[in-house]
């Protein structure tokens, strides 16, 4: 899953500004997952068309090749490969697809015991290419719509972990420049290996404040508990429950909730109390976002890197 500058730069305009992100994930997901039904709908129809003994064998034959990808071969047999994992303590390629041809061998009991109770339900898929079509009967049919249903739990899961990795830090540093917090006053830089890792830090002299992201909604309080086991000094997320907000003061931790009326301003407030020094925010929200998000880029173009 693939998320464009352009994208990271429309999701932080969005959280900055208290707009909801999500739709720029959503389209994402749904392209990725459209392109990826199309290809397997026709990798489907060639398989199927050149098997000589069209039976349920011709599906596990071809889509559960061990010559394809272990990630791919699990996807075909209706289970992902980070639940293998966790069921197995391991995702080693052999044990990816012994786990794959088991699911799959399950899959198929469960449908055919399941078809055996209800057989007044019919189901056939029919799909074409090229003017050539073929019938999936009801088995092949649920085997297959489970395998899309798989992928697309997976496509979601890659897409969300990913946002929130590639806008965290662009998303800190978008709001310093907002302020116009001096460059020596916030960093990136590497933590040491001996520490956990943290977003982003605020500095004040010799002083650093820990901050971390989260685009969580107010329905995982789980993500702010890992937030504040980290000991955090700032806490930025998109939605905060009242309880988050309880937590955070009770440890001291200074919060900004983005989709607050104005939240985004309460980031000035931060500032001030721990002594950074920054200006006040004048002028348009969303030109200031535009010029500070157009010039990073350009920047980050000029030297051959991604600030995004």
């Amino acid at each position: 899953m693939t998320l464009t500058d352009q994208v990271i730069k429309s999701i932080i305009k969005r959280l900055i500004m208290g707009q909801d992100y999500r739709i720029e994930i959503l389209t994402i997901i749904n392209a990725d997952f459209l392109q990826f039904a199309l290809g397997f709908f026709n990798k489907v129809i060639e398989a199927k068309l050149a098997n000589q003994d069209v039976s349920i064998d011709w599906y596990k034959q071809t889509f559960l090749d061990s010559r394809l990808p272990s990630d791919e071969v699990a996807i075909n047999s209706g289970i992902n490969k980070k639940t293998i994992s966790n069921m197995y303590n391991s995702a080693t390629r052999q044990i990816v697809l012994d786990a794959s041809q088991e699911h799959y061998d399950t899959l198929c009991r469960l449908i055919q015991s399941l078809i055996d109770q209800q057989n007044e339900i019919d189901l056939t898929l029919t799909i074409k290419l090229r003017g050539v079509s073929v019938e999936l009967n009801i088995n092949e049919s649920l085997i297959v719509i489970n395998a899309l249903a798989v992928k697309r739990s997976a496509i979601r899961g890659g897409a969300w972990s990913t946002a929130g990795k590639r806008v965290e830090k662009p998303l800190m540093n978008t709001l310093c420049q907002l302020f116009g917090v001096p460059a020596e006053n916030f960093t990136q830089e590497q933590n040491p290996k001996s520490m956990r890792e943290v977003d982003f830090y605020l500095t004040n002299g010799s002083r650093k404040y820990r901050c971390e992201v989260k685009l969580m909604g107010i329905g995982n309080p789980e993500s702010a508990d890992v937030i504040f086991a980290r000991e955090s000094d700032v806490f930025v997320g998109d939605k905060l429950s009242d309880l988050n907000k309880q937590q955070a003061e009770q440890l001291n931790v200074k919060w900004v909730e983005l989709r607050a009326d104005g939240g985004y301003k309460r980031f000035a407030e931060v500032l001030t109390q721990l002594g950074i020094p920054h200006k006040r925010l004048d002028g348009n929200l969303a030109s200031a976002l535009d010029k500070i998000l157009d010039k990073t880029a350009a920047n980050d173009d000029n030297r051959g890197t991604s600030f995004f």
